[in-house]
């Protein structure tokens, strides 16, 4: 179905994903491109509109709610009711979105047995400080405060209320980045569907599509390959549908890149099992939260787990290179 406004690409830097070349083209109908910082990625917006002035307002909405969003989820903000709940303990008359992305938190983490734990911030806090600091050994935390922080760690003491949300403990912290990126991702895809845009290929670091290349084809992304840099492993075709990568290659925090931000919620360590999971799913929230629970699970609970998701496929990359593919 072609319409006056029909065709939107947002790029942003996202390990595992790439949009191939000539994604973000309408043949005949002007580009008007936007470049600046998203989501702490450089990013880039890129809307074919025979109004220029209708591209402008499009782009500006997408920016509003990118932005509205980082004022909620960001670690990086004092400001954000994030930050305020991780500095307090409590808050009160939190934002609809926070204990929306927080109670479905706390659904994947039931469903994935744990796997996907958003209380694993003490864990980051304790790695980072230790790599950050000079000549910090490089085997790690000592297992002591390994344990310590791990002992913060349990979604189960998180209480979410439309009118609270609070800790259960002392010293506890929530991070949302294993699963924030796909919700913005389909908080602006729904927006511009409300605008009438009904070929919408989004990527704020997971990638959601609606409808299909202006050519009439499904969208097409590339698969980073995560053991040979700059190739791509594979591509996938998607319309209607959502991917998202997660990879510790992407932000190790030492230099031997054995030390990663992500944890196996169970141990208090760095995950070592995969070195890349990509899954494909019906939003970008769950492709996203869920491609963060199996890359810490065992390969043994992977199928188990997704199971419990109708709809969901996934490619796991092995240490050695091998593949895995579930339901692809």
């Amino acid at each position: 179905m072609t319409t006056r406004r029909r065709f939107l690409g947002i790029a942003a830097a996202a390990a595992g994903l790439a949009l191939l070349p000539g994604g973000l083209r309408a043949a005949g109908v002007p580009v008007r491109t936007w470049r600046g910082v998203a989501l702490g990625a450089d990013s880039l917006i890129q809307l074919a509109h025979p109004d220029p002035a209708q591209a402008d307002r499009l782009i500006a909405l997408c920016l509003e709610e990118v932005a509205r969003l980082e004022r909620v989820f960001s670690l990086y903000r004092a400001d954000s009711a994030l930050a305020r709940l991780n500095r307090d303990g409590a808050l009160d008359a939190p934002p609809a979105d926070l204990v929306r992305l927080l109670s479905d938190s706390a659904a994947f983490s039931r469903r994935t047995d744990g796997a996907f734990d958003p209380t694993v911030q003490p864990l980051w806090q304790l790695y980072a400080g230790h790599f950050a600091r000079p000549g910090a050994d490089p085997g790690g935390p000592p297992s002591s405060a390994v344990r310590a922080a791990r002992e913060l760690v349990d979604h189960r003491k998180l209480r979410v209320e439309p009118d609270r949300i609070a800790f259960a403990g002392r010293g506890m912290a929530v991070t949302l980045n294993g699963i924030a990126q796909g919700y913005v991702t389909d908080r602006v895809s729904e927006r511009l569907r409300a605008e009438g845009m009904t070929d919408v290929l989004v990527d704020l670091g997971e990638i959601r599509a609606l409808g299909h290349h202006p050519s009439g084809r499904p969208w097409t992304v590339g698969l980073a390959d995560p053991v040979a840099e700059g190739r791509n492993a594979a591509t996938l075709e998607i319309a209607e549908r959502a991917v998202a990568t997660s990879g510790g290659y992407g932000t190790p925090f030492d230099p031997a890149g054995r030390f990663t931000h992500l944890f196996d919620p169970a141990t208090g360590r760095c995950a070592q099992g995969w070195l890349a999971v990509t899954v494909l799913a019906p939003d970008a929230t769950t492709a996203d939260a869920l491609s963060t629970a199996l890359s810490v699970a065992p390969e043994a609970r992977t199928a188990g787990i997704l199971d419990r998701f109708p709809g969901v496929a996934a490619r796991l990359t092995r240490r050695d290179g091998s593949v895995l593919t579930l339901r692809v």
